[in-house]
C-alpha cells in the first residue's frame, strides 16, 4: 500500500490507526449511479450531459483502490464496481471501506437532517472506531431562530443552546466561509446592532443566516462557549469551504486579523481542507501558536498529486500543528481514499526526506505519529 521502501518504525507509524478530526456520516441507503456521481463531486452540480464524474482524480482512485476492497481487480470500469456495490448493499460496502480505513476514532459534523445518512453512533460501529461529535454552530442558530419570538429569546437561546450542545461535543464548527467569506470584520458586534439583525432575521428563520452581523454574533459566542469549556473552533476554508463563486474569500489568510484577536483567549483554530491555500494556512499555523491545520478533501480527491500537496504543507506547517481528517460526506469511499491517500502522501514526503538524509527514521516515525493521531488526541482532549 505504501508507495516507497521505509524502515520498520516509520511503516507501522504510518500504519497505525488513525484519528479522523473532521467527517461527516455516510449514507445508508442503495445509492443510483446519478446519486453516487453527485457524491463523488462532494455535492457539487452533476456532470455535464454525455461525462462522468469518474473521469476526476477521486473516480478514477474509487476504481483503483476501493475496488479490489469489494472484491474486484483494480481499475473495475463504472458499471462494474457500481454493480458490485448494489450486489453487497450499502450496509456491508459502508462495513468494508470504513473498517479498511484504519480510523480508531471519528469525529463527526452532525448538522446534515438526512435520515439517509449515519449517525455518529453508526460510523462507530461499522467502522469498528469511536466516534464523537463536532457541533455545527449554524445550524444551532437555525434551530434557536426558528422558534424564538423575540429578539432577546435569540440572544438568549443561542447562549444557551451553544452551552448545552458543547457540553457532549469535542470541538465546536462554523462555515462562515460559506455562508459570508473569511473576510469578515473581526470584531465583535455591539449588542444594539445584533438585536437589530436579529428582528431581521426572525421574519424569516427558515432561510440561510448570512446577515454578517449575526454570523459574527454567533461566531464570538461560540468562542466564548469554546474557550469555557476548552474545545477548539473548525473553519472550513480552502476546498471545502463551500464558496465556488468567489473561492478566493475562501483562503484561511483572511482569517489572519481575527485569528491574532483570539490568540490571547487561547481558543484552538482549527484550518479545514485548505487546499490550494494550503501555503498561507501552513503559514498561519507556523506564525500563531493556537492555529492547527489539515489538508483533509484535497488528498482523496487530488489522487496521485497528493503527494506533492502533502510535501508543500510539511515545508512550513510546524508538525505538532498538522491533522488528518477524510472530510468524509455521504459516501465511505472517501473515508477510505482519505486515509489511503494521506499514509500514501506522507510515506512519499517522508521517504524523500530519508534518502537525503535530511530527517532520521526515529523522526519521520514521530511526526507519522503526532499527524496520524497523536495532535488531534491532544487538541480535542481524547
Amino acid at each position: 500500500m505504501l508507495p516507497v521502501d521505509l524502515p520498520g518504525t516509520v511503516r507501522d507509524a504510518l500504519l497505525a490507526p488513525l484519528v479522523d478530526h473532521h467527517c461527516h456520516g455516510v449514507r445508508r441507503d442503495d445509492l443510483s449511479r446519478a446519486q453516487f456521481e453527485l457524491l463523488i463531486g462532494d455535492g457539487a452540480a452533476s456532470a455535464p450531459p454525455g461525462t462522468t464524474r469518474f473521469d476526476t482524480p477521486f473516480g478514477v482512485a474509487v476504481r483503483r483502490w476501493c475496488a479490489p476492497v469489494l472484491d474486484l481487480d483494480p481499475h473495475a470500469p463504472p458499471a462494474v464496481y457500481l454493480a458490485r456495490r448494489a450486489e453487497l448493499g450499502a450496509v456491508e460496502v459502508n462495513r468494508r471501506l470504513l473498517g479498511e480505513a484504519g480510523v480508531v476514532a471519528f469525529l463527526i459534523d452532525t448538522a446534515a437532517d438526512d435520515v439517509e445518512t449515519l449517525t455518529a453512533a453508526e460510523m462507530g460501529r461499522h467502522g469498528g472506531a469511536a466516534a464523537d461529535e463536532l457541533v455545527r454552530i449554524e445550524r444551532i442558530e437555525r434551530d434557536v431562530a426558528e422558534t424564538a419570538q423575540i429578539a432577546v429569546d435569540y440572544l438568549d437561546g443561542l447562549g444557551d443552546e451553544l452551552t448545552a450542545r458543547a457540553a457532549r461535543a469535542v470541538g465546536l464548527k462554523t462555515v462562515i466561509g460559506a455562508l459570508h467569506g473569511l473576510d469578515f470584520d473581526p470584531a465583535r458586534p455591539t449588542r444594539g446592532a445584533v438585536i437589530a439583525a436579529a428582528n431581521r432575521r426572525l421574519a424569516d428563520p427558515k432561510e440561510p443566516l448570512t446577515d454578517p452581523v449575526l454570523l459574527r454574533h454567533l461566531l464570538w459566542c461560540a468562542i466564548d462557549v469554546a474557550r469555557e469549556r476548552g474545545l477548539p473552533v473548525q473553519f472550513d476554508t480552502g476546498f471545502g469551504g463551500r464558496a465556488p463563486a468567489e473561492p478566493h474569500r475562501a483562503d484561511p489568510a483572511r482569517l489572519g486579523a481575527f485569528a491574532r484577536q483570539l490568540q490571547p483567549l487561547g481558543v484552538p483554530i482549527i484550518l479545514l481542507h485548505c487546499y490550494p491555500y494550503h501555503r498561507q494556512a501552513a503559514y498561519l499555523a507556523g506564525a500563531l501558536p493556537h492555529v492547527y491545520v489539515d489538508v483533509g478533501l484535497a488528498l482523496p480527491h487530488t489522487a496521485a498529486a497528493s503527494a506533492r500537496v502533502m510535501d508543500e504543507l510539511l515545508e512550513l506547517a510546524p508538525f505538532h500543528k498538522q491533522l488528518f481528517s477524510s472530510g468524509c460526506r455521504g459516501l465511505a469511499e472517501t473515508a477510505y481514499l482519505a486515509a489511503l491517500s494521506y499514509r500514501r502522501a506522507l510515506a512519499a514526503a517522508l521517504g524523500s526526506r530519508l534518502a537525503q538524509g535530511e530527517w532520521s527514521a526515529a523522526d519521520a516515525a514521530r511526526v507519522a505519529h503526532m499527524i496520524g493521531s497523536a495532535n488531534a488526541r491532544r487538541v480535542y482532549r481524547l
